[in-house]
């Protein structure tokens, strides 16, 4: 695919208080072998000039100057993510839309690779990769890859995973069909807006981890577990229970059943075993087959004496595979 018959892609990335983090998620934008982009970066409010900041990094293979636009949005305050997200989609200008958190990365072929599988799939507007999760030593924790087969509902309302905002390059034209993001959730913002799309739009997937995700120890979103249970949860299943449920019972069941689930593994990663083991038990009323569930609650009726090494175990995997 040569730069000149290539459709401009707009990067949205939303920032608050991390210049240094945004500094190496803009350097794995400048390093994409994908030309046109156009960078996006929305300032939520931070104390900090994100501008300035940019302007005076120092970049090893490339420059600002190399984009085909470059503009920085600011909130006067800090409003979330998602409002973040949506400056960012007003401002874009392109065919399509990527996002980068201001603390992942992304490997040089990503975007070069999701925009040539959307416009081999005809009938896809959105494109996910896998995910490499690290930890602050750059050490693999997990790899995680989308379905690449299947109904993208049905999998989304079974647990599929499908990965975050960083992971996904959309065609502009499906803001116009879906909407925007919806700036009420704390959490699981990427997992309302999925539902959305499914039930509107075909995906594809490449799946190797092409997207680097790091968890370093500074407060991150989904680390929030009561804001899951008392805001996310309810929200997305008023939301949502209603238009799944029309697919039939069994895509009612499987939603039900995969958010019990993981709003167990984040009680549980929290310490809170008694509520995890509760939820787990409500899931498998859902959907009593999974066989999944049945391990996450084995894992949690010893406790941290059962979690934790489970946790071990997937990372120790995770390594191996990804080796």
């Amino acid at each position: 695919m040569g730069a000149g018959d290539s459709p401009l892609v707009s990067v949205v990335v939303p920032t608050y208080e991390r210049p240094t983090f945004l500094t190496d998620a803009v350097e794995s934008v400048l390093d994409q072998r994908y030309r046109p982009i156009e960078l996006v970066v929305v300032d939520d409010g931070s104390t900090a000039d994100v501008e300035a900041a940019l302007d005076d990094a120092t970049f090893a293979d490339a420059s600002l100057s190399d984009l085909t636009r470059f503009t920085v949005c600011r909130h006067d305050e800090n409003r979330g993510a998602n409002a973040a997200r949506n400056t960012g989609i007003e401002a874009a200008t392109g065919e399509y839309v990527a996002f980068l958190d201001d603390d992942d990365r992304w490997e040089p072929t990503k975007l070069t690779r999701q925009v040539a599988a959307l416009r081999t799939a005809d009938d896809a507007a959105v494109a996910f990769t896998g995910q490499r999760c690290v930890d602050a030593s750059g050490t693999t924790t997990a790899v995680t890859r989308p379905a690449t087969d299947g109904e993208f509902l049905r999998n989304l309302v079974s647990g599929v995973e499908y990965g975050p905002f960083s992971t996904v390059v959309v065609r502009t034209s499906v803001f116009d069909e879906v909407g925007v993001l919806d700036e009420r959730f704390p959490c699981w913002q990427d997992k309302e807006w999925y539902l959305r799309l499914a039930t509107a739009v075909e995906c594809v997937a490449v799946p190797d981890p092409l997207t680097i995700r790091r968890f370093t120890g500074h407060s991150q979103i989904s680390d929030d577990y009561a804001r899951k249970r008392d805001v996310a949860f309810p929200l997305l299943v008023e939301k949502h229970r209603e238009t799944v449920a029309i697919r039939g019972e069994a895509y009612e069941r499987a939603f039900l059943a995969s958010l019990l689930r993981e709003l167990a593994v984040a009680a549980a990663r929290n310490e809170c075993r008694r509520e995890a083991v509760s939820y787990l038990r409500r899931s498998l009323r859902h959907r009593p087959t999974t066989l999944r569930t049945y391990a996450y609650l084995l894992a949690s009726l010893g406790g941290k004496y059962t979690w934790i090494p489970a946790r071990a175990c997937r990372r120790t995997l995770a390594r191996a595979f990804d080796s």
